[in-house]
């Protein structure tokens, strides 16, 4: 009984049920209540707790035995304030900085749980703590107010369920978002005894971190009803535009998805961060070795000659009196006691230097001006403090195109409908294609009252078939005002919209602006406007984009007759088409290609008329697979594809998408710095290409360019392997085995980069003056989504690295967010190089994720690629200066800061070791106890910590203008094992002659 009692109060794993104004049956699951507890730490338990964690660093954990040792009088000739002074420091600082961020915890966690929230108590609103609300529990939520759960919407007071939301807290979106509760809950409006009444079982998803996914059932007076993303409002949402709204709570504290999202991200760890360790276990060796040294060379003194003096010092009661005995016990206590006077060679405050350099340097970051987007005034920042000196060794940079290289503005600007291409200005007179500037005046949509004056079009041929009334360009920009999720709203009189993308923006924009406009939305029905004419459809099922289907589709009735409405990628609506449209298909190829040779971006329209019977079964079917809990979304994709398929083509959209300012003189200077640069699109390859040409990244002076298309393994195994040999006789590779000039290349950096501390300007820019870079020549590659998959596999990926590394550019288009981190972790798992990913969407958070250096472009697909990252700027251009500045700064100080220190602590304790010659090695030491404790703590440290903090090699405009001094840091030259004796040896000779 009791085991059965025990799985009754635990539902399954998979699922989560709950039932609506019912505490009690809700209590029997043990949810989360909604208190929320981010601190680490009480007041009694602080000091315990930190100070335990503290010691779990190595390096605090050897200065606790060291002072532990120093205690026993038998083996210390110091002090224990000696070790002490500098240990309370360090962990006195950190303890400081721990506690006042727990301190900011607490405030922050009394201030959200004490927040005030309206909840239904039997039919009854009574105001309640944040903290008290339960799962199961009925709230009301008010405009501008923040939502205390995640809760299922009941009801609202705007028409047609509709709820707006600001997302910011969870992911940083600041664009309004559309909810919008089931048709039957919304006819309880906010009439209390009925909501109080209500006792609908939701059955849905356990606890998880997806902002954008959903899935669960309700089941309420014998019916079933689907829920999905679009029902649900979540915790750290703002109500806008929402007077009120009703919401069943579903999750509740440390369950919400803002909670689940709150965790650990993964830790990253610098190059300089792993050397540093090995370096340190390195030095303890040599400490041991030392002190091994001392205790058999005091052994060897104690018998030969200290045996003589004990008349004068008598050795202490626990040695035993015979010579060889007492020598031996002598020389074992020396061993401890040198580990206590010569233990300064091992850096006590390195670490905490280390951040404290890392820390500044990121100030530096935010407050550079000249990495400040004025248009947006959002500034460079660096949203972690460990990576910076990583900036200056990055070798491979994957990008996204859209948002990231380009503006993401998108404007409608040419199109394909019936075989016949759109959007070009054709000189009457020659028959030619004109070029269109800032002053070629654009077509005059004044006579539609609901036309946008910043919309530009310049082909009078589309705007007359409209007001002719052709029937295809009709069908055309039907499909354009119809199939969307664009939302509606008037504001100040005027009609805007609400979009998830900006494709979708412009598209529906384009529509509006030639008289098919987008009216109203409700939950069953479409209204537009054509012409002046108002058409209403019976909205019957929306099958959503996403990355993976690449399209979208909405069913609509209007007098009595069904059809299927369709957008999405070419090579997915192509597959899709009736047999028949063959002809159809070659002709719009070609105007596909020609805007893609334009880097514009294309989408495919298409339709398909459906049958009632057929309709009605695929239907039926539709709401199982939309009721099922188990694979939800792959038995949906299984359905849609059942109905997505004997479409008419309609036409082709050409969208423009412009490249940001600056963009080819960044990429053509980070390619002088030696850092490779890879473009990961889900572009089509001839769009793909032009871009690449825009950008600088591929070049008529190459060699040549290798597309693999292949769609089977050996097709994409032959392509390499051709590409291979063609690299191989050409002899031109970059990036695999080094010429004899790049080989050098990293050695004259560093010498024009050291002589600067020497030398005056002149003789500096004289030393670059002559260096050389190849510009010129070289290879690039082009590699579809779909041969990547190929290419990728485990038994062709090392064919597919020896040919993209020896290629100066790569471009990867129609690739899936989880083939660009595949790519990424490809580079990094083989090459062991430093790779940085830049993105500005959350198909790019995979990828970011994955890099060493994540980089996120604050820009119009709102902030989740951002709060992915390490660094975040507003435009590509900004990467230059973060990288060749910034990143070349952090690095070269970083390098110098570590050399002089360790240089400086093998100076010091190594005077201790000579001195052992001449004391008998009896572990007396030459300074004074208090100096040794103040030594690395104060007398040091501000000298070397300014230096890694201020210290400039060249100034910020010679780093930009010379970007080849970039090459050391990507080399490793100027910190390496080697760089480490160096200032080793360096500190034993001064040690020597001090």
């Amino acid at each position: 009984m009791a085991k059965s009692a025990h799985r009754k109060a635990h539902p399954q794993d998979t699922e989560r049920r709950i039932r609506a104004n019912d505490r009690a049956y809700n209590s029997q699951f043990n949810y989360a209540s909604n208190y929320i507890k981010t601190s680490k730490y009480s007041v009694l338990t602080f000091l315990p707790l930190n100070l335990f964690e503290q010691f779990q660093r190595l390096a605090n954990f050897y200065f606790l035995c060291l002072l532990v040792l120093q205690v026993i009088p038998a083996i210390s000739s110091l002090t224990p304030i000696t070790t002490a002074v500098p240990l309370i420091g360090v962990l006195a600082l950190t303890a400081v900085k721990d506690a006042y961020d727990d301190f900011q915890r607490h405030m922050s966690d009394s201030q959200v749980n004490n927040r005030r929230s309206k909840a239904l108590r039997d039919g009854r609103l009574v105001e309640e703590k944040w903290a008290e609300v339960q799962v199961g529990d009925v709230i009301r939520m008010e405009n501008d107010q923040f939502v205390a759960a995640d809760v299922l919407l009941l009801s609202t007071s705007e028409p047609n369920g509709l709820c707006f939301i600001e997302t910011a807290e969870l992911d940083g979106e600041t664009n309004l978002k559309c909810r919008q509760c089931l048709v039957e809950t919304a006819e309880m409006s906010q009439d209390d005894s009925l909501i109080g009444a209500f006792n609908g079982e939701i059955v849905c998803e356990t606890p998880n971190n997806l902002l954008n996914k959903f899935e669960g059932t309700l089941d309420w007076k014998g019916k079933r009803f689907p829920l999905d993303n679009d029902r649900v409002v979540l915790r750290g949402c703002i109500l806008r535009n929402t007077h009120w709204c009703y919401g069943v709570v579903i999750f509740a504290g440390k369950d919400t998805k803002l909670m689940q999202n709150s965790g650990k991200t993964k830790f990253k760890r610098t190059s300089i961060d792993r050397l540093l360790n090995f370096i340190i276990i390195g030095i303890v060796f040599f400490l041991l070795s030392m002190c091994l040294f001392c205790m058999i060379a005091c052994g060897i003194w104690e018998t030969i000659t200290g045996v003589n003096f004990q008349e004068y010092l008598p050795w202490d009661s626990l040695v035993p009196t015979e010579p060889l005995s007492g020598a031996t016990v002598i020389a074992f206590l020396v061993f401890f006691s040198y580990a206590i006077v010569l233990n300064t060679v091992v850096p006590i405050s390195l670490y905490v230097s280390v951040e404290v350099i890392r820390f500044a340097q990121s100030f530096l970051i935010n407050w550079d001006e000249k990495m400040n987007y004025e248009k947006t005034n959002t500034s460079a920042k660096a949203r972690t403090t460990t990576l910076n000196e990583e900036l200056g060794q990055i070798e491979y940079i994957f990008s996204d195109k859209t948002g990231t290289l380009t503006q993401n503005i998108m404007t409608f600007n040419k199109c394909s409908i019936s075989c016949k291409c759109y959007g070009d200005l054709i000189d009457e007179a020659t028959n030619e294609v004109m070029e269109i500037t800032e002053n070629t005046p654009a077509l005059d949509f004044s006579w539609n009252e609901n036309y946008e004056p910043e919309f530009r079009f310049y082909d009078s041929s589309l705007l007359d078939a409209v007001r002719g009334n052709n029937r295809d360009v009709h069908s055309f920009f039907r499909v354009l005002a119809l199939c969307h999720t664009v939302m509606p709203e008037e504001r100040n009189g005027k009609l805007e919209y609400q979009a998830q993308s900006p494709d979708e923006a412009a598209l529906v924009s384009a529509a509006r602006n030639f008289g098919f406009v987008f009216k109203e939305r409700s939950p069953n029905s479409i209204t537009i406007e054509v012409m002046g004419k108002r058409e209403v459809y019976e909205l019957l099922c929306i099958l959503d984009f996403n990355n993976v289907r690449k399209r979208m589709s909405v069913i609509l009735r209007r007098n009595g007759k069904l059809r299927l409405y369709c957008k999405g990628a070419d090579n997915v609506i192509y597959e899709r088409l009736k047999a028949d449209s063959s002809e159809v298909k070659a002709k719009t190829q070609e105007h596909l290609n020609k805007f893609a040779g334009e880097g514009l971006r294309t989408l495919c329209l298409a339709v398909r008329d459906l049958d009632e019977v057929f309709f009605s079964d695929w239907k039926h079917r539709h709401q199982e697979a939309a009721l099922a809990m188990d694979s939800r979304d792959d038995k949906l994709d299984a359905i849609y594809e059942e109905i997505e398929r004997d479409m008419t083509l309609i036409g082709v959209t050409a969208i423009e998408d412009k490249l940001q300012d600056g963009v080819p003189q960044t990429i053509a200077n980070l390619a002088l710095a030696g850092i490779k640069i890879w473009v990961l699109t889900g572009d089509k390859q001839e769009t793909a290409i032009n871009i690449g040409y825009s950008c600088q990244l591929l070049t008529d002076e190459m060699a040549d360019i290798f597309i693999v298309d292949g769609h089977t393994y050996d097709d994409v195994e032959a392509q390499l392997g051709k590409f291979r040999e063609a690299v191989r006789s050409a002899g031109l590779g970059h990036g695999g085995a080094p010429t004899a000039a790049a080989a050098s290349a990293p050695t004259s950096v560093s010498i024009v980069t050291f002589r600067w501390d020497q030398h005056s300007e002149s003789e500096y820019q004289r030393g670059l003056s002559v260096e050389e870079s190849d510009t010129t020549g070289g290879f690039a590659i082009v590699i579809n989504g779909h041969s990547l998959v190929h290419a990728l596999h485990p038994q062709m990926e090392k064919l597919f690295l020896e040919v993209s590394s020896q290629c100066k550019s790569v471009i990867c288009c129609r690739v899936t967010p989880l083939q660009k981190a595949m790519v990424v972790e490809l580079i990094k798992k083989n090459k062991k190089a430093v790779t940085l990913a830049i993105g500005d969407g959350a198909n790019d958070v995979s990828m970011i994720k994955a890099a060493h250096i994540g980089v996120g472009i604050s820009g119009q697909e709102g902030m989740q690629a951002v709060l992915a990252s390490d660094y975040s700027i507003a435009q590509f251009r900004f990467l230059e200066r973060l990288l060749l500045v910034h990143g070349r700064w952090s690095y070269y100080r970083m390098c110098k800061f570590l050399r002089y220190f360790f240089y400086k602590n093998f100076a010091f304790t190594l005077c201790h070791f000579w001195f052992a010659f001449f004391c008998g090695f009896s572990a007396q030491t030459v300074f004074d106890p208090m100096f040794i404790s103040v030594y690395n703590l104060f007398y040091t440290s501000l000298p070397v910590l300014a230096l890694g903090i201020f210290d400039q090699d060249v100034s910020d405009r010679y780093s930009l203008c010379y970007p080849k001094l970039y090459t050391p840091g990507h080399c490793n030259l100027l910190f390496n094992k080697r760089e480490f004796l160096r200032s080793a040896l360096h500190g034993f000779f001064t040690s020597c002659v001090l």
